[in-house]
């Protein structure tokens, strides 16, 4: 009897799971589509099928049903980013892949990251406040400071203040989203992942780096430049054979003892 009491409830469990998980999509897709102010529950239990009743339910209201939204969508975005971004080996790489898949996630996820948007800009408190802030930011400031000192430590960074150069990279990608949202496919995301990679790997290159990279480019272009004078010069000299003793032979000039008509 235990047995069947246990594994009705772990069904129920199970069911109710799955109830508010599809409620969570729901409300999502619907901020995405309609924006925060016009998501209510009556929308939202529309688009899922059932009754505001239900919604009530599973939650206590739209503040709570808000959070766990809130709750999923960074949950996703941090399995979708931190797993390859721990993954490289050099605080350079990490740089580099934190960028990519910050900017790949509002390519796959389009509709969590208008949605994070919208409640991020629209959410307020019962007194009229502003829910989220810029004190929201400082978990992932931390996260990317860690990048950068990991950086200094290498040498591949010069020094700089960590917590403005996280400022600076996190209103990148947020503008990319802005612009995502307001422009749709116009914005080509996979260019903007190349140009900030390339941004920010300027800003932060230690000048040791930076000097190496200087030479080696310099040293190619010596070697370049070395490489045309000798096809010039071979190609002035008319491409002369050497004589049987295997000295070039002279072009243009008279022999020793040969008389010039006059």
């Amino acid at each position: 009897m235990a047995s069947k009491t246990r594994s009705a409830g772990q069904s129920g469990s199970f069911i109710e799971a799955a109830r508010r998980a599809q409620l969570v999509q729901c409300a999502i897709d619907t901020i995405a589509s309609e924006g925060y102010a016009q998501a209510s529950l009556a929308h939202i239990a529309e688009r899922a099928g059932i009754s505001k009743g239900v919604i009530s339910y599973h939650f206590a209201g739209k503040d709570e049903l808000i959070e766990q939204v809130l709750t999923e969508i960074m949950t996703l975005a941090v399995k979708t980013v931190i797993p390859e971004v721990e993954a490289q080996p050099t605080a350079r790489d990490k740089l580099r892949v934190y960028i990519e898949r910050n900017i790949a996630f509002v390519g796959g996820y389009p509709a969590h990251a208008i949605t994070l948007l919208e409640i991020w800009t629209g959410m307020r408190s019962a007194e009229g406040q502003q829910r989220f802030d810029a004190r929201s930011y400082e978990a992932g400031f931390e996260y990317m400071k860690g990048i950068f000192r990991q950086g200094e430590e290498e040498g591949d960074f010069r020094p700089f203040s960590h917590r403005v150069m996280a400022m600076m990279l996190r209103g990148a990608i947020d503008a990319v989203l802005l612009q995502r949202v307001t422009y749709g496919d116009q914005v080509d995301l996979a260019e903007c992942a190349r140009e900030m990679v390339a941004f920010f790997d300027v800003a932060t290159r230690a000048a040791t780096h930076a000097a190496t990279q200087a030479a080696t480019r310099s040293e190619a272009l010596r070697a370049g430049g070395s490489r045309a004078k000798v096809a010039v010069k071979g190609k002035a000299s008319g491409g002369s054979k050497p004589d049987a003793q295997g000295k070039p032979a002279t072009q243009g000039k008279p022999a020793r003892g040969a008389r010039t008509p006059r």
